[in-house]
């Protein structure tokens, strides 16, 4: 070994370790960013993901003017000394939920200017620390109950520039720290006092009034600079509210929310209107059939209407399911599963309800209801589900026909198509089944009755008779001329087929002596006087 090694050795030994806060240098910089003491800068290099190789001890990280469309899960997960994390400007569509589950520490979360268009329960689960929260200039468009319930710390949630026009009544329950709200230029057209309870240590609120503007190219760039405030009975409680304390929150802007409906209180303001103007419509509700019978495996599609003003909320739901004050069910439900659950999309003034491959489970009581300000309405639906073992069979497949195949449909007593008629018509073609099977049975009779005749009326053996007329339509058989005789009412004569054939005179005089004798009609040889010498075959 040589001399000076134990020295070096000695002298690493002695280095003092590095500030905790910088990361080691092995853990180097992720490609093209900068890294510089517990900051990381990465904007504008059109990232699609969170870069690898970012050190775990960055508290700031910048990932602005990118592209990234996902935060994959665990992508930020050794992060967690994260104080400040700067993704504005970027493609993100949705937040999973547990995205933020390790960043504890975390105090500022810039959002702004993607492109989210909703917000999940859990998608800010862990962040328990955070102060400020930018969402401006996204596509949301309703926010849910308890969406924020995880940031009981938050003091700023900038709403800003979106295309909010719900909020419902528990959606900001669990912010009671938040300090300023910010509402402008949105798509709101009401707002409810229930809305605003949880908020104890509001102090600005701000809900009209042009905020940061956007670049033109930007999807909510052309949404116009206030909320269509709707003025009605729903809005009468933030008039009273400004005129009485809430002018202290509201800036002078904000303290004129102007009125964009009805027609006759356009661009009036709302605390200069009076009580008696801010008006509601009881909302009425018409479901027709309140009662349809449905086949496995078909589609059904139920429609609801409603009017009233507001223009009232469609919802429907299965009566064995409780009523909540605020249906997740909507008018658009999931049709896949028996239940009307999810969160769906509702459809104001005509609500449809949607069922697809209907089962057992879809049978029963359904209610569409219509509320809004003014009140609620209720219609009760009845949804019935035929069942027959022809169904939960598969069909055999047709015979090959020969020639054209008729596509009347054949009703079963046992299938579902049969008992969908009424009670006159299945009556009806029962008794026509049982006449045709009667008629059936006398044909059969008849026939057998006929051959029993015929066999009673053979002549005695050795002799070959034939009943012949005065036609020449060619030989007949026995059965045939006999057919003739009774159907057609030929004359018909009896000869023995062991004489020779009509030649002279005197063979053919001494036919009608043989033909009284074997039991001919009397009068009726005339047609048997053939001028000789011509000869006839038996003919028919």
């Amino acid at each position: 070994m040589a001399p000076g090694v134990p020295a070096l050795l000695l002298l690493l030994l002695l280095l003092p370790p590095p500030p905790p806060g910088l990361p080691p240098r092995a853990a180097g910089c992720p490609a093209a960013c900068r890294c510089y003491s517990t900051t990381v800068e990465c904007g504008a290099l059109r990232l699609r993901a969170v870069p690898p190789g970012i050190p775990p001890g960055t508290q700031t990280l910048f990932l602005q003017d990118n592209s990234i469309a996902r935060l994959e899960s665990g992508a930020l997960a050794p992060l967690a000394n994260l104080r400040h994390l700067y993704l504005p400007n970027n493609s993100l569509r949705t937040l999973e939920p547990d995205t933020f589950r390790a960043q504890s520490r975390l105090l500022e979360l810039a959002l702004t200017g993607n492109r989210l268009r909703g917000l999940r329960g859990g998608s800010f689960a862990g962040l328990a620390q955070l102060r400020v929260l930018y969402l401006a200039g996204n596509q949301l468009a309703r926010l849910l109950d308890f969406t924020f319930r995880h940031l009981p710390r938050l003091q700023e949630l900038h709403l800003q520039e979106n295309s909010i026009e719900l909020l419902e009544d528990e959606a900001l329950v669990g912010l009671s720290s938040l300090a300023l709200l910010d509402l402008r230029r949105n798509q709101l057209g009401t707002i409810s006092r229930e809305a605003l309870l949880p908020l104890a240590s509001l102090q600005v609120l701000r809900l009209t009034g042009c905020a940061l503007g956007l670049p033109l190219s930007h999807p909510t760039a052309a949404l116009p600079t206030e909320n269509p405030w709707r003025c009605d009975c729903a809005l009468h409680w933030l008039g009273t509210w400004i005129k009485e304390g809430g002018q202290r929150l509201l800036s002078s802007r904000d303290k004129k929310i102007v009125c964009a409906e009805p027609p006759r209180l356009a661009l009036q303001s709302l605390v200069d209107v009076s009580g008696s103007s801010l008006i509601c419509i009881p909302p009425s509700v018409h479901v027709d059939p309140l009662e349809i019978t449905a086949n496995l495996g078909e589609d059904l599609r139920v429609a609801c209407q409603a009017s009233g003003y507001p223009q009232p909320l469609v919802t429907w739901r299965k009566v064995s399911q409780p009523r909540e004050r605020r249906p997740q069910a909507q008018a658009q439900a999931d049709g896949g599963a028996p239940g009307l659950g999810g969160h769906g999309a509702p459809d104001t003034g005509s609500g449809m309800l949607f069922l697809t491959n209907i089962t057992l489970a879809h049978a029963g009581k359904y209610e569409c209801e219509a509320s809004n300000a003014g009140g609620a309405a209720r219609v009760p639906f009845q949804l019935l589900v035929n069942l027959s073992q022809q169904q939960r069979l598969p069909a055999p497949p047709p015979p090959p026909a020969a020639g054209p195949v008729s596509h009347e449909p054949l009703y079963e007593a046992g299938s579902m198509a049969f008992r969908a008629l009424s009670l006159a018509t299945q009556t009806a073609i029962a008794a026509g089944i049982a006449l045709l099977a009667l008629t059936a049975l006398l044909l059969a009779a008849m026939i057998c009755r006929r051959r029993r005749k015929r066999k009673k009326a053979a002549g005695p053996p050795g002799e070959s008779v034939l009943f012949v007329n005065d036609y020449s339509d060619g030989p007949c058989t026995f059965a045939q001329l006999e057919e003739l005789r009774d159907e057609r009412g030929h004359e018909m004569f009896v000869i023995d087929r062991s004489k020779p054939l009509f030649t002279e005179g005197p063979v053919a005089e001494a036919l009608p002596d043989r033909a009284s004798t074997e039991g001919a009609a009397p009068g009726s040889a005339q047609g048997l006087l053939f001028p000789p010498p011509v000869a006839y075959e038996i003919h028919c």
